[in-house]
């Protein structure tokens, strides 16, 4: 297009901008009319031509090619694509992170999968009790297991273990206060901390001892007519060491029943199998209830192993002061979450330990993650010229991640790559965001492309080399 006389470069581009209604009446547009809606093919392509408007004011010498009737109806299919494309999806997990936050936490094993597609794909007995064929509950399909894993009078599920915190606190210590060691104010994640909880909860929290020692004698002056809970909170994402003290929980239980208080411990990861053959220590769940706690918290996705959830169990009388609080219904899950939730507990309860791909994870023997890198380096060098690609393996450590057992590791064995081609942290970038299959999560220490199989589901492995294959290509 020849430019008008006195006309800016600018003006002439603008002028060879094809109508948006010539542009829908492409075939290549037209042909998704009975596929997509006719309004969101408009707004894609009313999109990419405000972003090309504004191109030519920042870039007068632009091609003209870029702006043909047949470029921009591509850049419109890209733009329908890119927008209806998930955001949410799955990633290999190449950490060794077993709990990653970032990544989901636990995932599910495929009989908590079954357990869901059934009830969800067709109606269920949510909130209807079928022997007695009348109106039901729906928090005793998880309770009740929950109950018999626990050894517990009675247990709910609400959305989370904050909403667990905050409902327990609300309910037990609301106009009044909660005494709780200094020592134990932690901050669970995100920005979220126990006394911002506390606060909004509407209890008054009073502090005891100091940052690294607490006496129960500190718990015994604090009491007065306003104390309403005691309160003891499990340092599972931090450590302090060195000159440390405070009480058992049997002794706050013993304070407890000398002054009629209940005791509230949140146990934060929530641990319900013994995990000390695999050379992780962490308070078992059961082991405070028999303790003598009336009542705990914990998650459902870290160390339980299945799905984001708060569980809250523990005297029945107590239990059903919480139940009956209207923040309950705010709070409580749906018929997806206790599902699977009663799907990880039933396999806790019968020992199958493997149907949960948490706990096969931390269970999994160094020496099986040695053969396998051995294995999968032994595969993925063989396609490489000689110097081109070094893969080693190596010792390394695990973590189980997600704000538990913070000072212990699993050992595992490590795949590290190297590359002529690409430095480290290219790689790792090119496994993020490939063009194609599922992104890899990779960790970089000392220019090496650090890969642990620990956390890579075996069936992952043939994705994991192709999308290394991409990447160092």
């Amino acid at each position: 297009m020849t430019p008008l006389p006195n006309e800016s470069a600018s003006a002439a581009l603008y002028r060879r901008l094809p109508a948006v209604d010539d542009l829908m009446r492409r075939p290549e547009l037209f042909a998704l009319e009975p596929r997509l809606p006719h309004a969101l093919v408009m707004d894609a392509a009313r999109s990419v031509m405000d972003d090309l408007r504004a191109r030519i004011a920042r870039e007068p010498a632009i091609s003209e090619e870029d702006l043909t009737p047949g470029r921009i109806a591509a850049q419109i299919l890209l733009r329908l694509e890119a927008g209806l494309a998930y955001s949410l999806r799955a990633v290999i997990n190449a950490t060794g992170v077993i709990l990653h936050t970032n990544l989901g936490r636990a995932p599910l094993g495929e009989p908590a999968l079954e357990h869901a597609r059934q009830v969800s794909t067709q109606y269920s007995n949510l909130e209807y009790d079928l022997a007695a064929g009348t109106r039901g509950k729906r928090d005793v399909h998880a309770g009740r297991l929950l109950e018999r894993v626990l050894g517990a009078e009675s247990a709910l599920v609400v959305n989370n273990n904050a909403a667990a915190v905050y409902l327990v606190l609300h309910t037990l210590a609301r106009s009044g206060e909660a005494i709780v060691s200094r020592g134990e104010l932690v901050e669970i994640g995100d920005g979220f901390r126990i006394p911002d909880i506390m606060a909004e909860s509407g209890a008054t929290l009073r502090e005891v001892g100091t940052t690294n020692r607490t006496r129960l004698a500190d718990y015994e002056h604090a009491i007065s007519e306003r104390t309403r809970l005691l309160m003891t909170v499990h340092p599972s994402n931090f450590s302090i060491v060195g000159f440390t003290g405070r009480p058992t929980l049997a002794e706050l239980v013993e304070l407890g029943r000398r002054v009629h208080l209940p005791v509230y411990e949140d146990l934060g990861s929530g641990c319900l199998v013994d995990l000390s053959p695999w050379g992780l220590k962490e308070p078992l769940a059961q082991a405070s209830l028999a303790a003598g706690a009336d009542v705990i918290t914990f998650s459902g996705d870290k160390l339980l192993g299945g799905p984001q959830a708060g569980l809250i169990a523990g005297r029945r009388d107590l239990l059903e002061r919480i139940r009956r609080n209207p923040l309950y219904r705010a709070l409580r899950v749906d018929k997806l979450t206790l599902a699977t939730l009663e799907s990880t507990l039933s396999a806790i309860l019968r020992g199958a330990f493997d149907e949960i791909p948490a706990l096969r994870m931390i269970r999994m023997p160094a020496e099986e993650i040695e053969r396998r890198a051995h294995s999968f380096a032994l595969t993925l060098g063989a396609g490489y010229s000689s110097g081109e690609l070094e893969v080693d393996v190596a010792m390394g450590e695990s973590l189980v991640g997600g704000g538990s057992t913070p000072t212990q590791h699993l050992p595992t064995w490590l795949l590290r790559l190297a590359s002529l081609r690409f430095s480290a942290a290219q790689i790792e970038e090119r496994l993020r965001g490939p063009a194609s299959g599922l992104p890899v999560i990779a960790r970089v220490e000392a220019d090496r492309v650090i890969l642990d199989l620990r956390t890579v589901f075996p069936e992952q492995e043939s994705a994991l080399a192709a999308a290394l294959d991409a990447a160092l290509r």
